[in-house]
């Protein structure tokens, strides 16, 4: 049976500086409390542990895995928590050293103690964690989950789960392939978004979806907003300083605004010169990464490391492209980006632990290409040849960030990924379609074949690159 993947699996609202390392956790923690409450355990819980292995005990720290834990134990919820909370929440749990156990009981917890970092690797997955539980009566309960990247959590156990699978629905277009895709768009004579529409008409109303799509542009439109109109430097101890503050304050001058809304529609007034399209586009992917990197809100597209390049091409397209752009382009543009991340993830891996960050800013920036290209007119042809040139150009990318930290060089590698996004579009929309070399189910095989025969230390370990070659001690 094939596997079915909503948009809103690839596009996920939670909370930085990773999806892998912050949200899978957090929601594996989460899954881990309703085990316990399932075998009616919890209330006899009196301590628990934390074991994590591989990537996550290797760059866990500076991607604030352990915290995600805590808050995950805690029963606090990514997509809902106030982040203004998270600090205080966490600072009880350290200097208290006691934790309120899903909300429902308190039990001793020192995190120093009872989070463990292990350095060694799992066999099933580079990012694996097990929790365990210790109970009154003197026994115990383990739980081992991996985190597969953008916030995707399996169990080793589970049927399917060595291919990457959770059967979860049926779709009357199921797709995995882009070649299917393809083929979908030319019997149905429909356009890749409208194929995606109906696949998640099958889970859920069209209200529902158009509600939950503009939910999730929402929320990249306000961490934009956020991260443009935020100064100071990035915890973490890299001392980096934010650029998004700077760059937008250079480049919108004095025209007033009230909130997310009235800023984009001033954006869309503003004399844009040819020069500054290029800031204005990395302005917007900064400032997410930015929020990103400073645990604040952000939707995983398709990862928390790369939540920048899709909001920073949907604002350059809206802004510079198409002032009437509402929301008919929004849903439409998400709802492609969606599928063309779930046919990475089937295909090959989203997860940088697991293929470097070509899984991360490769995709994404493959997932805006296509999204922009259809939204621009494109064909359904092109806009699969606009995911392919655009990760054609990113196979490789390694993922080294300098003391585990969502900062250097994640941060500008959105900036990076949201110009060549734009680049590819533009190419494709140029481009016969029939004189196409390389499809894009061969550059997805590519990309997983080189993430097999990539070295494992650049693979967010922090133990290549430039996390060895830059010393922290030195910024």
């Amino acid at each position: 049976m094939e596997e079915c993947i909503s948009v809103f699996d690839m596009l996920k609202i939670g909370v930085g500086p990773s999806s892998s390392h912050t949200l899978g956790p957090w929601r594996a923690a989460e899954r881990f409390l309703s085990e316990l409450r399932e075998q009616n355990q919890l209330s006899h819980t009196q301590k628990v542990q934390v074991d994590l292995y591989g990537s996550l005990s290797l760059t866990g720290k500076g991607h604030a895995t352990d915290l995600a834990v805590m808050l995950g134990l805690s029963g606090q919820d990514p997509e809902y928590i106030p982040v203004q909370n998270i600090d205080g929440i966490i600072t009880h749990i350290k200097t208290q050293h006691q934790l309120h156990l899903g909300g429902e009981i308190h039990i001793d917890f020192n995190p120093e103690q009872n989070i463990i970092f292990n350095k060694n690797f799992l066999p099933f997955h580079a990012n694996a964690l097990t929790f365990t539980a210790y109970f009154s009566d003197e026994k115990n309960y383990s739980s081992t989950f991996y985190s597969i990247g953008g916030g995707f959590v399996v169990k080793e156990d589970r049927p399917n789960a060595k291919k990457k699978v959770e059967i979860k629905r049926t779709f009357p277009f199921p797709i995995q392939n882009a070649d299917e895709l393809l083929k979908y768009t030319q019997t149905q004579n429909k356009s890749i978004s409208e194929i995606v529409l109906e696949n998640e008409k099958s889970m859920r109303s069209e209200a529902e979806i158009s509600s939950e799509l503009m939910r999730v542009w929402n929320t990249m439109l306000e961490c934009m907003y956020i991260g443009c109109h935020t100064e100071g430097v990035l915890p973490g101890g890299l001392n980096v300083r934010r650029r998004a503050f700077d760059m937008h304050q250079n480049l919108i001058g004095e025209l007033p605004y009230n909130n997310p809304q009235e800023w984009l529609e001033v954006i869309r007034k503003t004399e844009v010169k040819f020069r500054q399209i290029l800031k204005w586009v990395s302005c917007f992917a900064l400032a997410v990464n930015e929020v990103n990197a400073a645990l604040g809100r952000v939707v995983t597209a398709p990862t928390n490391g790369s939540a920048g390049v899709i909001p920073a091409v949907l604002m350059y397209y809206m802004v510079i492209e198409n002032h009437q752009a509402g929301e008919k382009e929004i849903k439409q543009f998400l709802m492609v980006a969606g599928e063309i991340g779930s046919i990475f993830k089937k295909g090959s891996t989203i997860s940088a632990a697991m293929g470097g960050c070509q899984a991360e800013i490769g995709v994404s920036s493959a997932m805006a290409a296509a999204a922009l290209c259809e939204v621009m007119g494109g064909t359904a042809d092109q806009v699969l040849m606009a995911a392919e040139i655009a990760m054609e150009h990113h196979l490789g990318l390694t993922c080294d960030p300098i003391g585990g930290l969502v900062q250097v060089p994640c941060i500008e590698r959105n900036t990076m990924g949201a110009i060549k996004a734009i680049n590819a579009a533009e190419l494709a929309m140029e481009t016969d379609a029939k004189n196409a070399k390389v499809p894009l189910d061969k550059v997805i095989d590519t990309m997983w074949k080189t993430a097999q025969d990539m070295n494992s230390k650049y693979k967010e370990t922090s133990e290549g690159g430039l996390a060895i070659t830059v010393n922290m001690a030195d910024c």
